[in-house]
């Protein structure tokens, strides 16, 4: 079993670990974290990494679970994040094979984080030819509880932190294989950068993505 959080435009070893499992599970009974992937991506523009991150709405409790929490729509983040996209894979060889089925997320509202995050995952999954079937947990699973019933879990979901993702993945003979190398349109000028948004392979490598993550 793999357990992952929710997250927005998923790092691409997320989507690595959850092809070679067939029973992933995404957590909805976590509390919101800030600066994370639950609400941010990271992408490849043309003067290096930038972070998408989107809006949400103040919990009126000093916590929220991931499934009560509401996007916001302050600062036209749906408009920009398109923009970046466009900028900084325009040019990139499958931005406008892929771009029709992905510009829906930036015009139309969602309510809920894990609403939007879901549904994007799931046409995400689709361009990838991947048949994968998540569901949502029904409750909190603690780590330690995992751990004692199935000692095959992956949790995925500590990787949320951007600086944990890439610790772990140095160390984790599962995961560091989808740090190879690939096609990126401004390699040239910055090399070659790992770990991005699941965005940056399909756009780059189109069908032959899955061919990466499965490595």
């Amino acid at each position: 079993m793999t357990i992952t959080p929710s997250c927005y435009l998923a790092p691409i070893p997320f989507f690595s670990a959850m092809l070679k499992d067939d029973n992933v599970m995404v957590e909805q009974y976590d509390n919101y974290i800030k600066q994370t992937f639950r609400n941010r991506c990271i992408i490849a523009g043309p003067n290096g990494t930038q972070t998408l991150t989107i809006p949400v709405e103040k919990s009126t409790n000093h916590k929220c679970l991931m499934k009560d929490l509401r996007i916001s729509d302050h600062g036209n983040w749906r408009h920009l994040h398109w923009n970046a996209l466009e900028s900084s894979y325009g040019k990139s060889p499958f931005f406008e094979y892929y771009a029709d089925d992905l510009r829906p997320f930036y015009e139309r509202k969602w309510e809920f984080l894990v609403d939007y995050n879901e549904e994007m995952q799931n046409v995400i999954l689709q361009l990838l030819d991947i048949e994968i079937h998540t569901r949502r947990t029904d409750r909190y699973i603690k780590p330690s509880e995992a751990e004692m019933h199935d000692s095959k879990v992956l949790d995925l979901r500590p990787l949320a932190e951007p600086s944990l993702l890439n610790e772990t993945i140095h160390d984790s003979q599962m995961l560091k294989g989808c740090t190879q190398p690939y096609y990126q349109v401004f390699a040239p000028r910055h090399g070659f950068i790992p770990n991005l948004s699941i965005v940056d392979l399909l756009f780059n490598m189109g069908p032959e993505a899955v061919l990466h993550l499965m490595k």
